[in-house]
């Protein structure tokens, strides 16, 4: 892969559809409404990829200022959204993805400790970061950036 530096930049509204087209080809096995479509079957005509390219467009509606992508040379390689609760000061982050052809660079170690960075300006107390059981390298990398295992959850579905 190419050796110019990558930056991490604020989101804009134009990566919105490259945000979506990265999010669709990334998360696949791993994602949680994939899961359930396997079990349940397409449900009100939309698919999974669909449903989790919706996650997207919430996160960056929410908190467009929190949400930052990793770009070379105009290609955005990756992203990582954040969610703030100024309330309970806890920042969450509830999507990462870097594209295939770039994973093994460290651009998910520097998007979460970018989102760190961001946490500590806004002076939040607590970081939070969840993944799915079957996602070998969020198991791998949220540790190794200092997260630690809090608790696990079950997700149980069904089709009304």
């Amino acid at each position: 892969m190419n050796e110019l530096p990558v930056t991490i930049r604020h989101y804009r509204a134009e990566d919105l559809e490259c945000l979506r087209r990265i999010t669709v080809d990334t998360f696949g096995a791993v994602a949680l409404d994939q899961m359930m479509e396997d079990r349940l079957g397409i449900w009100n005509g939309r698919d999974w990829k669909m449903r989790k390219a919706d996650h997207i467009d919430d996160d960056c509606t929410a908190n467009p200022d929190g949400c930052f992508v990793a770009e070379r040379a105009g290609e955005i390689l990756g992203y990582i959204t954040t969610r703030v609760d100024r309330v309970n000061s806890i920042g969450r982050i509830p999507n990462l993805a870097v594209v295939e052809a770039a994973r093994g660079l460290g651009l998910g170690r520097r998007l979460i400790h970018h989102a760190l960075d961001y946490f500590r300006e806004q002076s939040l107390k607590v970081a939070k970061i969840e993944t799915m059981a079957s996602n070998v390298i969020g198991q791998n990398l949220y540790p190794s950036c200092g997260f630690e295992e809090i608790g696990r959850q079950v997700h149980f579905g069904m089709r009304l």
